[in-house]
């Protein structure tokens, strides 16, 4: 039969293990990613083509209603010329769009 100190130590093994296999599998992305530095590439999407499910999917921080509003923008206003004029369809505001920077575009290239 096991003793109460042999039980608690085997506890505190146990409670010790999880915490380091816990660690580990919360570092293994940010180690990742460590490796690979600056060289993960972005995808991009041209904000005067996409339909509004891309435009959720690959933003951060808009939404499909806000993607809506951003492709009802374009057809009553026409295409963007500068990424910055996103900022005109309500609810966009720098903080997005300093988020997504990376992201948007507006020319036609590989489209």
């Amino acid at each position: 039969m096991q003793n109460h100190r042999t039980g608690s130590i085997a506890g505190s093994v146990y409670q010790l293990c999880l915490a380091l296999v816990t660690m580990a599998v919360l570092a293994a992305p940010a180690a990742a990613q460590e490796e690979e530095g600056e060289s993960m590439p972005v995808n991009q999407v041209n904000i005067n083509t996409a339909d509004a499910d891309t435009l959720a999917l690959a933003l951060d921080g808009v939404g499909l209603s806000r993607a809506e509003a951003i492709v009802a923008y374009r057809e009553e206003n026409g295409p963007f010329e500068r990424i910055e004029q996103l900022q005109e369809v309500s609810g966009v505001g720098p903080v997005t769009l300093e988020n997504n920077r990376e992201r948007l575009r507006v020319d036609d290239a590989d489209d």
